[in-house]
């Protein structure tokens, strides 16, 4: 009970700082119930005059509300379905900077995380050179058996574990609500969405992970010659600490600096786009946040990547339908592409392959009347997935967040090289991996797996039959006996049901009558 009083209030002082910045003007009124309608209605009586969109509204309200808020934020950026794609371009420039925490606090964190004094795990240790909401990196200096190294060690913010939880509680309070109230509201899945988000955090807030990642990208770009990751030192990292080679290069976005160094903007630019695509299509593992700020290029030309938190996996069946459908349009093959939509199970098989099929041609054939450096590959991937909902395609979020990576990697791409043709960068890399995985060797691949898998299941067929047979059992005796409810339970569920009702109307009135008062409170 109180507990929920309290996510109450946090949700009532986030829904107050939304309305009053205008985010609330991103909702669509005839998408709620009634009694949600007067709510919103009420609510953006408070809201501030301004010029700007309903979409930089959000992320104003969303800085306000805070560190949670803005991951939060950061996180609907590569959810375009769920809040458009104009606010999900305006999220994407959300700015996770807070100030840093002290030097000392920091110190005191790496020291209790490894177990020792700070002087002896490094030999020097710097002030803070930037700080964000979980963490903040210093720059510092080990001794290896190869001599001096410098290094740049990742800190995480004291108290930001409780800090996230109680925010995150207090959005699965609201999300529950909203799927309660607004039917329509579930298809968006809320307490999913609050969950991935949840996940991900978790995820960010222990570094050994975010080493494991580094670990596992460095393995799999090991003989690529023109792409680099730094390298975790795993005796000076722990859950709070994270420590790898210290990154000197010159920043993506710095084009100036790029020139006067001799780098050749165009090269570095297909760099970009085809270490994605390879990372994405030939390992199903692949960096989800490639803004500038994370790319460098190092004095030996070679394109580095830094700030492992968020990370995109993709499935051998993702993976060729990615490959696939590039090269489908590649070819200006649609019913192939269609085809590939279906094999993967993505489209339901009540559509017509013929059908799908015309829709892409749609999105398809106006990109060969343009020259190849005005085809955007990122935009031809979001239309695909407007034209797939109109065919119950359900979302995929791997393929969201590999669609919403692919505009960020486009865009670094094409401010190196603005006449870029997408699809003559981007081909060897796909031919290469269908005719590695698809060709005749990966068939035979494909059926010594197969091979290996069936020895495997006949090996089990003993036991999986015992299983069948005590299960046929159950089912009989469920069968005979049926499954009765006796007359207190009925009641019992009906009371739980009707109680729920009455908390989610009463929130309701509850958010309104306060906005009311702060709303008069603003006008006095």
């Amino acid at each position: 009970m109180i507990g929920s009083i309290v996510h109450l209030a946090r949700n009532l002082r986030a829904g107050f700082v939304l309305a009053r910045e205008g985010a609330l003007g991103l909702f669509d009124p005839s998408a709620l119930p009634p009694s949600a309608r007067l709510a919103l209605r009420m609510a953006r009586l408070i809201e501030r005059r301004q010029t700007e969109d309903g979409a930089a509204r959000l992320s104003k309200a969303l800085t306000r509300l805070g560190p949670s808020y803005v991951k939060f934020g950061q996180f609907l950026a590569t959810r375009p379905d769920i809040v458009g794609v104009a606010a999900a371009r305006d999220l994407e420039r959300l700015q996770d900077r807070l100030p840093p925490f002290p030097r000392a606090q920091a110190i005191a964190t790496i020291e209790a995380a490894l177990g020792r004094p700070i002087d002896d795990a490094f030999l020097e240790f710097s002030e803070p050179l930037a700080a964000a909401s979980i963490a903040q990196v210093h720059k510092a200096r080990i001794r290896t058996p190869e001599g001096e190294e410098t290094v740049a060690v990742k800190v995480v913010r004291p108290g930001v574990r409780e800090g996230f939880a109680r925010d995150l509680q207090a959005m699965r309070a609201a999300a529950r609500l909203f799927e309660r109230m607004v039917p329509d509201v579930r298809r968006l899945k809320p307490m999913e969405v609050v969950e991935t988000l949840a996940r991900s955090v978790a995820v960010e807030m222990d570094l050994r992970l975010e080493a494991a990642a580094v670990s596992e990208l460095a393995e799999n770009t090991k003989g690529d010659l023109d792409f680099r990751v730094p390298k975790p030192e795993w005796d000076l990292t722990a859950r709070d600490v994270l420590t790898t080679t210290w990154i000197d290069g010159i920043r993506l976005n710095d084009l100036e600096a790029i020139e006067r160094a001799g780098f050749d903007r165009v090269a570095l630019g297909s760099t970009v786009i085809q270490s994605f695509l390879r990372h994405a299509i030939r390992d199903g593992y692949f960096h989800a946040d490639m803004h500038p700020g994370n790319l460098f290029v190092d004095a030996e030309g070679r394109l580095v990547a830094v700030d492992f938190g968020i990370m995109g996996r993709l499935g051998m069946k993702e993976r060729r339908f990615l490959a696939e459908i590039l090269l489908g349009f590649i070819r200006r093959d649609y019913l192939r592409v269609a085809q590939v939509h279906f094999e993967a199970g993505y489209v339901p098989p009540h559509h017509s392959v013929e059908d799908f099929a015309q829709a892409i041609r749609a999105i398809g054939e106006p990109i060969h009347d343009r020259r190849a450096d005005e085809i955007s590959m990122a935009k031809l991937l979001t239309l695909l997935f407007e034209i797939t909902a109109l065919f119950d395609m359900a979302t995929r979020t791997e393929l969201v967040m590999l669609q919403k990576t692919m505009v960020v990697v486009e865009g670094v791409a094409r401010n190196l090289d603005p006449k870029l043709d997408m699809w003559t960068t981007s081909e060897p890399v796909v031919r290469e991996w269908i005719e590695r995985n698809l060709g005749p060797l990966g068939r035979v691949e494909q059926a010594g797996r197969g091979l290996w898998t069936l020895a495997g299941v006949i090996g089990d067929l003993p036991e999986l039959a015992l299983r069948a047979e005590r299960v046929l059992n159950q089912m009989e005796e469920v069968t005979a006996r049926g499954v009765s409810l006796d007359q207190e339970s009925v009641a019992a569920i009906g009371r739980a049901e009707a109680r729920g009702n009455r908390w989610g109307v009463a929130a309701l009135w509850i958010i309104a009558a306060s906005l009311m008062i702060m709303l008069l409170r603003g006008f006095a």
